[in-house]
């Protein structure tokens, strides 16, 4: 995503057989020139005399305008220090801050008992917009504080601000509550940035309600046609959990190796990613005889046991085609260390009549 061009509108046309209004652009006179009025010369000998200012025929003399800014390079130093330092500006500018300004004019009350200033702080107030500016000044904060709390990257934060004054530029979600349009606009910079995070983890991030977040994330997708999550298990997120349960990074690149098989046979289509990632690395670690129990795995992830043994069994009845082959010519993996859902059940104490 390009900051120039930050999160355009979908087309409201597009999949229709209705077609968009031609609207005619005004076009620019390119030929239009610079003549001296005095002398009115077809090929006019203009000069620009930064040292004055001015803009000089050379022809007749006569000045045709004046306070003409230099535009050439600046090789003087500008700096109160020493050194070789000829800008004359500030740092680069945010495209994100732009036209919030921080600076301010304040009207005094004092004037003489006139009457005056009560009039000029109300034609103030309606010429300016310093509420919404600061309104968003303040939400900038709090997604910074929110991204800072979860240790996430630069990027992540500068697209969830992007996208939220996009929003309000756009008046998308009008009566909504800010706190559930920020909870939307960092899961979808989560998701832009390939930083993955899971609803449950907004959540317990910015304290609203699953509901309200989904129906904002609904509403932005659909405005900015954004692409939806995949329903694939995401290496990112089974790279965190197995970072929390402790597991080696060798059993990361196995279990991004059977996700891989499961996603091109389709294995779990349907299901959430973290279900399916919470699936793989408990078949994954069974496989190459990792201890680790489906309590350990649940707490991590934020899901239950009996969906993590719902994938199992998915993974498990295709199990043939999701392990590499060279697994075993390498003598790292047996099946016997995979327990079959029927032995599964059996030691959970589980009736035939509850498979």
């Amino acid at each position: 995503m390009s900051i120039a061009q930050p999160f355009p509108l979908a087309d409201p046309y597009a999949g229709s057989s209705l077609q968009a209004p031609r609207i005619q652009l005004p076009k620019q006179d390119l030929a239009v020139r610079l003549i001296c009025p005095e002398c009115r010369d077809s090929q006019p000998n203009i000069e620009e005399e930064f040292s004055s200012g001015d803009l000089v025929c050379r022809g007749c003399g006569l000045v045709l305008g004046d306070r003409i800014v230099d535009t050439r390079s600046e090789w003087r130093t500008f700096a109160n220090e020493e050194g070789d330092d000829p800008s004359r500006v500030g740092g680069p500018t945010n495209p994100i801050y732009e036209g919030l300004d921080t600076l301010s004019t304040s009207i005094s009350f004092r004037d003489g008992n006139t009457g005056h200033s009560r009039e000029l702080q109300r034609a103030s107030a309606r010429l300016s917009n310093e509420k919404s500016q600061r309104s968003l000044t303040v939400i900038f904060e709090q997604i910074q504080s929110m991204c800072d709390q979860y240790s996430l990257p630069r990027s992540v934060s500068d697209t969830a601000k992007m996208l939220y004054r996009r929003c309000e530029e756009e008046k998308l979600l009008r009566g909504k509550q800010p706190d559930a349009i920020v909870a939307a606009c960092l899961f979808i910079a989560c998701r832009q940035a390939a930083v993955p995070r899971t609803f449950r983890e907004i959540v317990e991030l910015t304290n609203v309600p699953k509901k309200q977040i989904g129906q904002c994330y609904k509403a932005l997708e659909r405005a900015f046609n954004l692409t939806p999550g995949a329903t694939a298990a995401n290496p990112d997120l089974m790279a965190r959990y197995c970072n929390y349960l402790a597991l080696p990074p060798a059993l990361q690149a196995y279990c991004s190796d059977v996700a891989g098989r499961a996603r091109a046979r389709d294995v779990g289509s349907g299901r959430s990613p973290v279900s399916i990632a919470s699936g793989i690395i408990y078949f994954t670690a069974m496989l190459f005889g990792y201890s680790v129990s489906l309590k350990e795995i649940g707490a991590t992830a934020g899901v239950s046991e009996g969906t993590i043994k719902l994938v199992y069994r998915l993974l498990w009845a295709d199990r043939e085609a999701l392990v590499n082959e060279k697994w075993f010519e390498e003598g790292k993996v047996r099946w016997e260390n995979l327990p079959s859902v029927e032995s599964k059940e059996s030691k959970e104490g589980k009736s035939p009549k509850d498979k």
